[in-house]
């Protein structure tokens, strides 16, 4: 699987993409193959200041529903309008067009929190 190295992760396999104050978070990959194909994306958050670790949506696969959680505590500012129009981008392209939000960050130090590409392909591998 991939896991780029400009990328830092969780836990519950979110991805962050840290841009000066703000940041863009999307589901890693090991998240995708484990959902499969992803038919519906609800994100009613924008504009809202949520907790790491708060749920900011929900991903529905054709057997499940997962919700998403912040990676770093922060306001919603942006939804990627691509995904819930076309859900399966996130299948397609879960690194790149695929992201599901952009976040101002309360403190960009939050992010060296984060696991790197090597820690968390560790955990992924279970």
């Amino acid at each position: 699987m991939n896991f780029p190295k400009n990328l830092k992760y969780t836990q519950s396999h979110e991805w962050v993409r840290v841009e000066g104050d703000e940041a863009y978070v999307g589901i890693t990959e090991f998240a995708t193959t484990s959902l499969g194909d992803i038919v519906f994306i609800e994100i009613e958050t924008e504009g809202e200041n949520l907790d790491k670790g708060e749920s900011y949506g929900t991903i529905e696969a054709v057997k499940t529903v997962s919700d998403s959680y912040m990676p770093i505590t922060g306001e919603v500012i942006e939804v990627n309008q691509a995904v819930i129009d076309d859900p399966a981008l996130v299948n397609k392209d879960c690194y790149g067009e695929g992201w599901l939000i952009k976040i101002k960050l309360d403190n960009v130090a939050d992010a060296n929190d984060l696991m790197d590409n090597n820690a968390y392909a560790e955990i992924a591998k279970d």
